[in-house]
């Protein structure tokens, strides 16, 4: 019995490390700096305390990479879609990329657009957006990833932006939320993973704004965001702003194709909601503002 687990276990680690190697040959990914990140700012200069613990400006709070990931056949000649995410506490770009197997559900997903993730706090347990929080940061930063996709000979020089999708998990919540409402560029749609503990009145407000705005809600019981998801959804019935809600297994491509604004609630533990399953390649495929790339 014991000989059988270890095999199956062998085999199970063969299996996944052959899907990452395999999204990451159909994959281009390449990291830039950019000035226009969280990060230096002067709301962490001299760091962070946090639980008696101070995560020092030095080690958490300097470093400006920007991960980007696009699929090998990307087709973008007038305009590029962007797809943004933005890691919790206690993380970075690249653990991210890597622990919630993000690049393999992006190629998985055959989206024809870029997965970006820019650096907030690395490795700190810290929501604070620092420059991302204020006005046009955000639209520079998408500058700065143009510029680093033609370097890239990714797309052509008179290329711009197109659709703009942010995603995020836990603690991304509050830069997603001022990126929102200060970014100075047009956000498409919003996908939160276990990450609506506050900064409803933004999320709300640009519900409100356009019609055609999409925001996905995905909570559990213990991560401390059932609260704030069951306060904003009070808020859409009493101003009779349609929405569903549904459990995350009973959930269908066709409940995200045909309703902008879902909320599910998912029995699984806060850090496992992101890739199991695989729920930000499924919010990906039945959205419709992004392409498939071709084969």
């Amino acid at each position: 019995m014991r000989h059988s687990l270890s095999s199956l276990l062998i085999f199970l680690a063969l299996l996944l490390s052959f899907s990452e190697c395999n999204a990451q040959n159909n994959a281009v990914s390449f990291h830039i700096q950019s000035s226009h990140t969280s990060f230096p700012d002067t709301g962490r200069a001299k760091g962070h305390k946090y639980d008696s613990v101070l995560y020092t400006a030095a080690d958490h709070y300097r470093d400006s990479t920007v991960l980007i990931i696009a699929p090998k056949n990307l087709d973008a000649n007038k305009t590029v879609d962007l797809v943004f995410w933005f890691h919790g506490w206690r993380n970075n770009v690249d653990n991210t990329a890597v622990f919630y197997h993000l690049t393999e559900q992006f190629i998985a997903s055959h989206r024809n657009a870029v997965l970006v993730l820019a650096e907030t706090a690395k490795d700190s347990p810290d929501s604070y957006g620092g420059k991302l929080e204020n006005p046009g940061v955000f639209k520079a930063l998408v500058g700065d990833v143009l510029t680093g996709l033609k370097a890239q000979k990714l797309i052509p020089e008179n290329c711009t932006t197109g659709h703009i999708l942010i995603g995020g998990h836990s603690g991304a919540y509050r830069v997603m939320a001022y990126i929102i409402q200060n970014g100075q560029m047009p956000i498409d749609e919003a996908m939160l993973f276990d990450a609506l503990y506050a900064e409803t009145d933004k999320f709300m407000a640009w519900i409100k704004a356009d019609s055609t705005h999409r925001f996905i809600d995905l909570y559990t019981d213990h991560g401390g965001t059932d609260g704030e998801t069951h306060a904003m959804v009070k808020l859409l019935n009493e101003q009779h702003i349609p929405y569903i809600e549904t459990e995350e297994s009973q959930l269908t491509p066709q409940q995200l194709q045909a309703n902008r604004l879902v909320y599910i609630h998912s029995l699984h533990e806060h850090n496992n909601i992101v890739n199991s399953p695989d729920n930000f390649r499924l919010f990906l495929e039945n959205e419709p503002f992004l392409g498939k790339v071709k084969k």
